[in-house]
């Protein structure tokens, strides 16, 4: 009797502690006071700086609402954000250095990737495919042999796209770029003949100031792009809280209308993107 009262008090003790394991970036949070997320300041319509100088887009809105779900759970009665800018290359560097606490952008989840940061739940999938001019009569990827692609450096698109290029035997010169802007700019001065990325960031970078009937699209498309939330490696307990948030977004109406605020002009959610956000509303 004596031993069992020990291991009841012991239970005691360690129950509550365990309920208490916040991990570390949680605990992080709750001690700063303030959670650090990195975001792209060109990647309309996910991240990107918008006319007030703050952050904007659809993953912007998406961890906003994360971002108040973490308060919720750590009982804080505010959970200020500090933004900070990340590039294609310096994103994922930033989440396991410690100077992000989340990446909200469009980040592409890939088992290379995951051997240097952990990702949340997916936020969006979409495909690649090819910006041209709108009379240059390129119409598919086999169209582009012998032609001049631009694609941003360091990025997913840079490595499907070759690696499409390479399968279908297609002998077009990649020109790398640091951004969509870049990109247009030699598009439109005919120092390239096309621009290679996710097909939502190419209409995203068109209805931004430009005339959208000087482009075209390649009808098909070179990849498969499931986005996610980049967070550090090793740390259950966050990347729980995280997808937790998202589920509840994905339940509920928030979702809707984060939805309809960026992409609502081209029409509802396709199949695989309703799937996607039925998928991963799991319940409590």
């Amino acid at each position: 009797m004596k031993r069992i009262a020990l291991l009841c008090a012991a239970l005691a003790v360690a129950l509550p502690a365990a309920a208490q394991d916040l991990g570390p970036t949680l605990t992080k949070i709750r001690n700063a006071k303030e959670i650090v997320v990195g975001y792209r300041e060109t990647t309309m319509p996910f991240s990107f700086t918008g006319d007030d100088k703050l952050p904007a887009g659809y993953s912007i809105d998406v961890c906003k609402a994360v971002v108040a779900a973490l308060q919720e759970q750590l009982k804080l009665p505010a959970l200020p954000i500090r933004w900070v800018a990340v590039t294609a290359e310096s994103r994922f560097q930033a989440v396991a250095q410690n100077r992000i606490d989340l990446e909200c952008g469009s980040s592409t989840m890939t088992f290379a990737r995951f051997a240097e940061v952990d990702f949340s739940a997916p936020i969006f999938i979409e495909g690649g495919s090819v910006l041209v001019r709108a009379d240059s009569n390129l119409k598919r990827i086999a169209d582009l042999g012998g032609k001049k692609i631009a694609v941003g450096a360091g990025t997913t698109a840079e490595q499907a796209f070759r690696a499409k290029l390479k399968a279908s035997l297609i002998s077009a010169e990649v020109v790398t770029v640091k951004n969509a802007e870049e990109a247009l700019e030699a598009l439109d001065a005919g120092k390239v003949d096309g621009y290679a990325n996710d097909r939502i960031l190419l209409v995203g970078s068109v209805v931004r100031g430009r005339d959208a009937k000087k482009y075209a699209i390649t009808e098909d498309d070179y990849s498969y792009e499931p986005y996610g939330l980049a967070m550090r490696r090793n740390d259950t307990s966050f990347r729980v809280a995280v997808n937790r948030a998202l589920a509840r977004l994905y339940r509920g109406e928030g979702m809707v209308e984060i939805y309809k605020r960026w992409f609502g002009a081209f029409g509802p959610p396709g199949t695989l993107l309703q799937a996607m956000y039925y998928l991963n509303a799991l319940p409590e």
